[in-house]
């Protein structure tokens, strides 16, 4: 597995022109996910039958749940796609999707359709998330890529904040979602500017026989710790997100806990935007791996001070929320590089689409089980301290870790 290097280095505009690109079709990721939950009360309202109505929260379910198993869907296919034909029409994939997708939402007249087009919407934000690391991770100067990736990370908290936006200032959900011709347009646009990946070009042209597996032996330690690393911090995360103003709510006695719910999560968005966006000067300083277990100390050490230490909100419980976003987001940056680089260039991004997206298919276990454990253990800081256990498998899997870089500009 030696590195590539190129000797065709891109020139500045068009670094800037690509990372343009990736960033702002990154950021429907976040629009597309938030956009569907803010307005699918109205939708279901127009779309279900009189005699469904009542299963409206069922159906809503439904309808998440068939984005959520798309955007697993899209990071695996595209992945595998972008090995197989190339990183740019992995991009190119997941952006028409996105576009098409989003934008046919508008124009869709039954609730059963609605589920069919957030699957396919999903599986193209899945497919971009994994398509845009590569080809930045792999286009971009080595020197300054940790500090590129880190702030790409941030583009689904960028993208909510945007879906707050839209659905605060356009009430008819139809043309809220014409929002999906500007990717669609991007992708357009994109045929013309850019470029395939330089490393990918070189590893296809040499055309080695005894090419490597997916699930080859040789990768097989590499990929185990790229789906623990990466899903010991997604599912416990998400298990604390989820519940948090559930949390929060018992906490306070003396209102309806509304403004105390809303602090919560504005805190938790603010932090975790920030951690991403300096995770890469920090994992420059100190290195990838040293990034990586402070990330999981520190979210199990908060955690563990805020769901056992504190009894009622305080200033010092608000600040511990936001230490959690803060270093959860430094993570998501940290192994936006970590686990690319673990990889060769053949299976760079399919291995990265199965790392990103195995966990995802715990996740929404974890979030149950949240829920189910409260009686059992006496409560939700309980619960929910039990689940951050998870960071500690993190942390000793990163003990094992390799760290090491194989793509040299």
């Amino acid at each position: 597995m030696n590195a590539i290097t190129s000797s065709a280095p891109r020139t500045h505009t068009y670094l800037y022109t690509l990372y343009a690109l990736c960033f702002t079709v990154s950021i429907f990721g976040g629009i597309t996910a938030t956009l569907m939950s803010s307005y699918l009360p109205v939708a279901l309202a127009e779309l279900l039958p009189v005699s469904l109505k009542q299963n409206a929260d069922e159906t809503s379910a439904v309808i998440n749940s068939a984005y959520l198993f798309g955007m697993m869907t899209g990071g695996l296919l595209i992945g595998f796609l972008s090995d197989r034909f190339g990183r740019k029409p992995g991009v190119q994939i997941s952006i028409a999707f996105i576009g098409t997708f989003t934008l046919l939402t508008s124009f869709v007249q039954g609730w059963q359709l609605l589920g069919v087009l957030r699957f396919l919407t999903g599986l193209g934000v899945g497919g971009i998330l994994v398509a845009t690391t590569i080809l930045v991770a792999e286009e971009w100067p080595e020197k300054s890529r940790n500090v590129a990736l880190g702030i790409l990370s941030v583009t689904i908290p960028i993208g909510i904040f945007a879906a707050g936006l839209i659905t605060y200032f356009i009430s008819n959900w139809r043309s809220g979602f014409l929002v999906g011709s500007i990717p669609l347009f991007l992708g357009i646009a994109s045929q013309f500017f850019l470029r395939e990946s330089i490393h990918w070009k070189k590893q296809a042209q040499e055309k080695k026989p005894g090419k490597v597996s997916l699930f080859h032996r040789s990768l097989a330690f590499d990929l185990f710790i790229g789906c623990t690393v990466y899903g010991s911090m997604l599912i416990g995360l998400w298990a604390i997100f989820s519940w948090l103003p559930t949390w929060v709510q018992t906490l306070v006695t003396n209102s309806d806990g509304q403004q105390e719910r809303g602090l919560s999560m504005m805190l938790f968005a603010t932090g975790g935007l920030l951690g991403g966006f300096i995770s890469g000067w920090v994992s420059n300083l100190i290195g990838v791996k040293r990034a990586l277990l402070l990330c999981f100390a520190a979210v199990f050490t908060l955690s563990f001070i805020l769901f056992k230490l504190n009894h009622a909100l305080t200033v010092f419980s608000y600040i511990q929320m936001a230490g959690i976003a803060f270093f959860f987001g430094m993570s998501q940056g940290v192994l936006n590089v970590y686990i690319p680089e673990l990889f060769p260039t053949e299976v760079r991004s399919s291995a990265t689409g199965f790392c990103f997206n195995i966990g995802r298919t715990f996740t929404a276990a974890a979030v149950f089980f949240v829920g189910w454990l409260v009686e059992i253990l006496g409560g939700y800081g309980n619960a929910l301290f039990l689940f951050s256990f998870v960071f500690l498998v993190g942390f000793i899997a990163m003990f094992f870790a390799r760290e090491k870089n194989l793509i040299k500009s």
